[in-house]
């Protein structure tokens, strides 16, 4: 069984080398925040939602027939991250202490594929508020160290950028107002959620969520005061980015999501 798992291993990281981005060497492309690549990644994203916005319409007389498309993505969505496992096993990267999927974005991430999936209106709060909301924020202050065009480079922006056009997706497109209920229903999974990423922190020594210290190059969180206040504070940043995303996006369209 080890050697056809090792044989698995080998033959993705060989498939993912021979494509046009450079997967095996970790000592070269470091990514250095607001560069060039940075600014070009952030300029596409933008470029994307302007095109989602700008096509809303004729998508949403479409609607009906883009229930293949959205499980295509959400499939695309789940092999780029099996690929990330696959590549950090295969390069010594995987840890229990930094690679369990328990970071906001990573569930926000398997939240979005199952939403894609399902089209549940519940999953689609969480997405809409603490996935646009946690994903704006990594893509801005990314905590990255391998720059274009290392694979690294394209699963973090090609995901993060996944989570915040899927909640556009369903707002925009397939008719969710977001409500100010399901900004504390998000919130409050946000919380329920912290209790058990705190004890996985302990029992491995990990920093999940940035809840035992603050990300080394630089984040949002180097303003919100010192550890353990800086929790507390991100909690209300968190509250009040759901506000604001609740705010900007609840008047466009007043269809429900089926439960």
């Amino acid at each position: 069984m080890f050697r056809v798992r090792e044989l698995s291993y080998g033959k993705c990281v060989q498939l993912l080398d021979q494509l046009p981005i450079r997967v095996i060497d970790m000592h070269t492309n470091e990514f250095m925040m607001f560069s060039t690549t940075h600014m070009w990644a952030i300029l596409i994203f933008f470029s994307l939602v302007g095109v989602l916005y700008a096509s809303k319409n004729r998508l949403k007389l479409r609607v009906t027939n883009l229930r293949r498309l959205e499980r295509s993505f959400s499939i695309v969505l789940l092999v780029f991250e099996i690929l990330f496992h696959i590549w950090m096993a295969a390069t010594g990267r995987w840890h229990l202490q930094d690679s369990l999927p328990l970071e906001l974005c990573s569930i926000s991430l398997l939240a979005t594929i199952v939403l894609l999936w399902t089209g549940k209106r519940s999953i689609a709060n969480f997405v809409i508020f603490a996935g646009i909301g946690g994903a704006l924020q990594a893509m801005s202050t990314p905590v990255l160290d391998l720059d274009f065009p290392h694979f690294r480079f394209f699963h973090f922006f090609f995901t993060h950028a996944g989570i915040i056009l899927t909640g556009l997706y369903f707002v925009w497109v397939k008719g969710y107002t977001p409500t100010l209920k399901g900004v504390f229903q998000a919130f409050l999974l946000l919380n329920v959620l912290l209790p058990v990423i705190l004890f996985v922190n302990k029992e491995v020594e990990g920093n999940y969520m940035f809840l035992a210290t603050k990300p080394l190059n630089g984040s949002l969180l180097d303003y919100l005061g010192p550890y353990p206040w800086y929790i507390a504070s991100l909690e209300a940043v968190a509250l009040g980015m759901f506000l604001l995303i609740w705010l900007l996006l609840r008047d466009k369209t007043n269809r429900r999501l089926p439960d």
